[in-house]
C-alpha cells in the first residue's frame, strides 16, 4: 500500500516497529517487517522472538486504523489483551530478515474485544504463531489514561 504506515497505525517514532501494509481486507491484514539491526529491542544477535507479539498486534492496530479511515476516521488506540499459544521456532530474528504477519481476525464483537488468527513468516516458512486478543474503546470519547493536565 502506497501510504506510510503511520497512516494506519497510532503509534509513532521507535514505537512504530512495522515497515509498510503488503494488504488489508475484512478478513485481516498482512504487514511487512525487516529486522532492525539497530534500535528499540534489536541487539547483536537480532531482535528477540518475544517481540513477534508486538509485531502481530501492530499488524491487527493497522487492519483497524484501515476500517477506520474507510469508514471517515482515524486510527484509535487499541490494547493487547494477550495472546495464546504464542509458539516461535527461533529464539532471535536475525537481522535483516524480511517478515511477513499475518493477521485474521476471527472475532470482533460489538463492546471492541477481537481475537485473531496471526502468524510470522520469512521466506515461506512459519516462523512464530498465536492467538491474540485485543480491545478497541468504542464510541467518540477517547480513552482516559488517568493523566493529569
Amino acid at each position: 500500500m502506497l501510504d506510510p504506515i503511520e497512516h494506519w497505525v497510532p503509534h509513532r517514532r521507535a514505537m512504530c516497529l512495522l515497515d509498510a501494509l503488503e494488504q488489508v481486507d475484512e478478513q485481516g491484514v498482512v504487514a511487512r517487517v525487516t529486522v532492525p539491526a539497530q534500535g528499540l529491542f534489536a541487539s547483536r544477535a537480532g531482535v528477540p522472538a518475544w517481540v513477534g507479539i508486538e509485531y502481530m498486534a501492530q499488524a491487527i492496530a493497522a487492519w483497524a486504523g484501515a476500517r477506520a479511515r474507510q469508514a471517515g476516521g482515524s486510527p484509535k488506540i487499541g490494547f493487547l489483551l494477550g495472546s495464546r499459544r504464542y509458539v516461535a521456532q527461533r529464539p532471535v530474528f536475525a537481522a535483516g530478515a524480511r517478515l511477513r504477519i499475518v493477521a485474521e481476525c476471527e472475532l470482533i464483537a460489538d463492546n471492541g474485544l477481537g481475537m485473531f488468527s496471526c502468524r510470522i513468516e520469512c521466506d515461506g516458512q512459519e516462523w512464530a504463531t498465536a492467538k491474540v486478543s485485543v480491545f478497541e474503546p468504542t464510541g467518540d470519547t477517547p480513552f482516559d489514561f488517568g493523566g493529569k493536565e
